[in-house]
């Protein structure tokens, strides 16, 4: 080993300057990259603001001709009560309401049952267009028609007493097929008492046209959905491919499909390729009011991206002509510079730089305790780089009672994967800000880390998030070395799917594994650089002594597993020099058992009218541990939001599901624990809202989440047994 470095060393101090030029063509080579990564999130983030513009802009122009309709019925209103006390008068109301707008196909005004007994049971007037005029009937004396008290539309505006849009759909006109919607307004009496409902039916066979009259981008088009799910308007332009809009249309309505939040949270994005592999974006969300329909804009990315495909190219030809100058200007200098003076300054200076490097690196891990203790966790680490900077990783944090933690290794060694190294943590740290499953982290740094990747480099990793509270671990694994559990009998190899480490395929899915950690166990994560350490004789230290070592050690501290294995790893070695990085992460899972006391269960329907009785429970909770009026209202408040967020998204409109509640107090705090069986919602993982723009700017959700964290000193979220386990803690003073 040591002939191979010599004769590696003699190559390298004769030619210099090839080195040099392999340097700097790796660092333009990253700078480029780096370049045309933060350009196309310039492009992208540009993207969705001009993608949510067009959606904002078209759902104006549909909400300000919707409320002109509904100011039309509305003013009609006095003209149908002036006259209301004779029958055939309303044949005439409903035929002025319909006079002078295009968009209005036809006006009805159906009467409760017997409102006028000389015309029987029901009349319902109505007016509508045929050939440019205006024909009136009575569609209760229609034959072909049913009992209009039984159609859904009469019997929700009899039930709701309110104004409403009703879904789109479908009226055969001559053979085609009109789009229409009807807006149904209740009438009332002088005593206030409901008589009947009024309305109209509107076309919407213009909203294709308008809503596709201008493109962001010229192959761009817009759909139109109900709320359900279904076509409302697509585009009748040539250049849209009927394909895609059906495309488009399916993945919208399929919920397997992957779907991410837009950078500013206020609609849903999809990625899809169209038949000829050309990528592009969805950009929908739920237009704000009532109807509350769905918009969606599509747009391709070689309209987007094609700038910048020819920026990259233009920037890789300058990029060689500046290693060609560069090569060029290197090479003369070395020739007339070759003094030993001036190699010791080039050899101080790069040291200086690797130290500053090394500092770097270390700054970026947890290094500033060598034990870090959380409640019912400790945990120690150690990162020996085998140069001056190294590939290695770990970290570890704790964020609503679960520990996040990681490890991993970067192909390769030196700057280049000191770089990835420092992206990699710069990734996990940020993703792992507002995701808790390791699956979707190790995903997205996949994705990232694939995006020119012309230098083949990859990564290992293993990332866990540890529920303190339960001892649930989650945890995905890239193609990393399986940690070893050291439970009090002995040590054993968590059984891990190895995965494909991150960095090669972009599309690749990645599982994620669960287990329940022991209490009392301890969880032993390591790179390669321990299991493939050599001795003088290039034997490897291998997977049998880390084993035999660990089975001794089932008592022992993580700060001891960690000392103990490298004082053995060096005795191992003797004087064989350090050829790869040696990482070593020991978490021991020993919770406190804090004594809490229950004080009372609470089972709720989801229904509103029931928050009386969470009150008073919060109440008689309070009043039991004597908490001051102040801290009781700051917990009824912090309860109410997160109930009431049940209430309206957990359970499908009109499936009636319980909440259950239960409240326990210890010497310390108050711990409440609301479970439903709703569907799955990460609470702590939803984005927060920015609360430094106007009402009128800021997106619709988020600040019930901030007002609990607010409120509470801790928020926990479990997924357990199909259901939604939401525990939050308030810190008491005695």
């Amino acid at each position: 080993m040591n002939t191979i470095f010599k004769k590696i060393n003699h190559f390298f101090s004769n030619n210099k300057g090839g080195v040099i030029i392999v340097i700097s063509f790796l660092l333009l080579e990253l700078f480029s990259a780096l370049q045309y990564f933060y350009t196309q999130q310039m492009l992208e983030d540009e993207l969705g603001k001009r993608a949510e513009s067009e959606l904002t802009a078209k759902a104006l122009i549909i909400r300000g001709m919707l409320k002109q309709m509904e100011s039309l019925v509305v003013e009609h209103q006095w003209d149908i009560h002036r006259s209301i006390s004779h029958a055939d008068s309303m044949f005439y109301a409903t035929k002025r309401i319909i006079a002078n707008n295009q968009l209005v196909k036809g006006s009805f005004i159906a009467f409760a049952p017997n409102y006028y007994p000389e015309k029987g049971r029901l009349f319902e007037p109505y007016a509508y267009k045929v050939d440019g005029q205006i024909k009136v009937k009575d569609l209760a004396q229609d034959d072909t028609l049913k009992d209009y008290t039984i159609n859904p539309i009469y019997k929700k505006i009899l039930k709701e007493d309110a104004p409403f849009w009703s879904d789109p759909y479908d009226y055969i006109d001559d053979g085609v097929y009109l789009p229409l919607t009807t807006y149904s307004y209740p009438l009332h009496d002088s005593q206030d008492r409901f008589i009947g409902a009024s309305g109209i039916d509107i076309s919407l066979d213009w909203l294709g046209d308008t809503l596709n009259a201008h493109h962001i981008y010229p192959s761009s088009f817009i759909l139109l959905l109900t709320e359900d799910g279904k076509m409302i308007s697509s585009p009748n332009d040539e250049h849209v491919k009927s394909y895609d809009v059906e495309k488009v249309f399916n993945m919208i309505n399929d919920s397997t499909v992957h779907r991410s939040d837009s950078k500013s949270g206020r609609s849903k994005v999809i990625r899809f390729h169209d038949n000829t592999n050309h990528g592009a974006s969805i950009y929908y969300a739920n237009m704000r009011g009532v109807p509350s329909w769905q918009i969606a804009v599509v747009c391709y990315d070689h309209e987007v991206y094609g700038n910048l495909h020819w920026m990259g190219i233009n920037m890789l030809l300058l990029m060689l002509l500046v290693i060609g100058i560069l090569g060029f200007l290197i090479r003369r200098y070395m020739r007339n510079e070759q003094t030993l003076s001036l190699a010791k300054a080039d050899r101080q200076r790069i040291n200086n730089e690797l130290q500053i490097a090394t500092k770097i690196q270390k700054a970026m891990l947890v290094e500033d305790k060598e034990t870090e203790e959380y409640p019912g966790v400790t945990v120690s680490a150690l990162l020996q780089p085998a140069k001056e900077v190294g590939g290695d990783l770990y970290n570890y944090f704790v964020r609503n009672e679960k520990l996040f933690f990681c490890i991993g290794d970067v192909s390769g060694k030196g700057i280049p994967s000191s770089l990835i190294m420092a992206m990699t943590q710069a990734l996990i740290k940020a993703v792992s800000a507002h995701e808790s499953n390791p699956a979707h982290i190790v995903r997205t740094i996949n994705e990232t880390t694939c995006q020119n990747n012309k230098t083949n480099m990859f990564v290992t990793l293993f990332i866990g998030v540890l529920d303190l509270p339960t001892g649930r671990l989650r945890y995905c694994n890239a193609g990393h070395d399986a940690p070893v559990v050291i439970d009090g009998t002995s040590a054993t190899p968590l059984p891990v799917k190895s995965n494909i480490p991150t960095g090669l395929f972009d599309d690749f899915e990645y599982e994620m594994q669960e287990t329940i950690l022991p209490k009392g166990s301890t969880l032993f994560l390591y790179t390669d650089g321990l299991t493939e350490a050599r001795d003088t004789f290039h034997k490897q230290f291998g997977m049998s002594r880390v084993m035999q070592y660990l089975n001794l050690q089932k008592e022992a501290s993580p700060q001891g597993i960690i000392k103990g294995m490298t004082r053995l790893v060096r005795q191992f070695s003797g004087e064989e020099e350090q050829s790869d990085d040696l990482t070593m992460l020991a978490i021991k899972y020993s919770p406190k058992t804090d004594d809490y006391t229950l004080h009372g269960e609470l089972t709720m329907r989801n229904d509103v009218g029931e928050l009386k009785s969470l009150h008073d429970f919060i109440k008689s909770v309070a009043g039991q541990l004597q908490i001051d009026n102040a801290t009781t209202r700051k917990i009824r408040l912090a309860i109410e939001e997160a109930v009431v967020n049940i209430i309206s998204y957990a359970y499908p409109p009109g499936v009636e599901g319980t909440i259950h509640l239960q409240a326990f107090s210890n010497s310390k705090c108050l711990k409440i624990v609301i479970i439903d069986s709703g569907a799955p919602f990460n609470p702590t993982e939803a984005a927060q809202a920015d609360t430094t723009l106007s009402a009128e700017d800021r997106p619709i959700g988020g600040l019930g989440i901030l007002l609990v964290r607010e409120l509470m000193d801790s928020i926990n979220y479990e997924r357990a047994d199909g259901k939604n386990i939401l525990t939050v803690k308030k810190n008491l003073t005695r």
